[in-house]
């Protein structure tokens, strides 16, 4: 194939259309992917539109460009340098960009880079524009390249489409981690019932966890997540009351650990409500990018030795230690509910994602 169909967007707060584009061709440390899912994220609508005036910080590859985050695929070619993949390898493309050469590169914590970019959605920083030059090629596209160090390796029973989820999955492994979350130790996932806080909920108990409270707006949504693990799960509305009172009735002494998912939307009140029901010596990791700004007294945080820790998408690494526990069996995906679009109807997806979104569904572009 010499061209494919590729949704590129060409005007900001525009719809994106079908183009036919070149095939790319890999450099010597990058491969070709034929990809066959794509994840749909509810914000791509905010960042394709509001961005450059919410967040003129954060930019946006030049247009016309081809968005996409959270590729799945099979490699179809491999630059002259790449060993450790070949064509049929099954594999999700961490879309995560970096310089390769500060010193938080050198020393493997990419997302510390100041030009962290993601490929086919935003980036972080002045050097994010060249990063976009070089692949400009993402998910919304029949074929995409990538740097070879980015792959995650599929297991077979790890489907495309699964993987494509693999984007709020894998932030959630990373706060966890960052958490230092052990083994009988307990959680609070702030907006559980949401897509990040599903995944969250997922994986803190492949992790051990002994009690994950989960707290969240929708009941029936609260209820599924209990059904997950009625022993260790323990469900909480948001229903008007204070946070922190009743999740120190179901763990005393408070929550080894908490999560806070919320997205922009919410009102950072919640935060800090939740916040308070962390035991001394505990942390909060912050993941969800929820409104603040979030008051903070440094002298209770100080006696009680608080950690409040921001925490950026995941690395390659941390993907493969995921699917990992995966493969293993300590995190079920078949929770998720497969809701395939085709490229064509991306416009259509957008706006479903909007309105009929909640954490088990898995919206995504599934390429034919």
């Amino acid at each position: 194939m010499k061209t494919m169909k590729a949704a590129r967007l060409h005007e900001i707060g525009g719809s994106f259309a079908i183009d036919e584009v070149p095939v790319p061709k890999p450099g010597p440390q990058d491969v070709l992917v034929r990809v066959e899912a794509c994840g749909l994220i509810p914000n791509l609508r905010n960042v394709v539109t509001h961005f450059p005036t919410w967040y003129p910080f954060l930019p946006l590859p030049a247009l016309p460009a081809i968005f996409g985050l959270d590729a799945a695929g099979t490699v179809a070619a491999v630059g002259e340098g790449v060993k450790s993949v070949r064509p049929g390898d099954r594999v999700y493309v961490n879309p995560g960009l970096s310089c390769g050469e500060c010193r938080y590169c050198k020393q493997g914590e990419p997302t510390r880079c100041d030009a962290y970019t993601f490929m086919g959605y935003f980036g972080f920083g002045k050097g994010s524009q060249a990063l976009f030059e070089r692949y400009p090629y993402a998910g919304y596209a029949e074929y995409m390249t990538a740097p070879v160090a980015n792959l995650v390796r599929l297991p077979d029973q790890v489907s495309s489409a699964q993987a494509a989820r693999f984007g709020y999955m894998g932030t959630a492994y990373s706060a966890l981690r960052k958490a230092a979350l052990q083994a009988g130790q307990s959680v609070l996932i702030l907006g559980a019932t949401g897509t990040l806080g599903v995944g969250a909920v997922l994986l803190a108990l492949g992790f051990g966890a002994a009690r994950v409270v989960v707290v969240g707006r929708d009941r029936a949504l609260l209820d599924r997540l209990l059904r997950l693990d009625p022993k260790r799960v323990v469900p909480l509305p948001l229903d008007g009351q204070p946070i922190h009172p009743r999740v120190r009735e179901q763990v005393p002494g408070g929550v080894d650990a908490m999560l806070d998912t919320l997205g922009a939307k919410a009102p950072a009140e919640l935060s800090v409500d939740a916040m308070q029901a962390v035991a001394r010596g505990g942390r909060i990791v912050q993941i969800g990018g929820v409104a603040g700004p979030i008051p903070i007294d440094p002298h209770p945080f100080m006696c009680a030795q608080l950690q409040y820790i921001g925490s950026l998408w995941f690395t390659a690494a941390e993907g493969d230690e995921m699917l990992a526990m995966i493969e293993a069996g300590l995190v079920d995906l078949s929770v998720l509910e497969p809701r395939p679009y085709p490229l064509e109807a991306l416009n259509e997806a957008l706006e479903d994602i909007q309105t009929q979104a909640n954490g088990f569904t898995n919206f995504h572009i599934a390429h034919r």
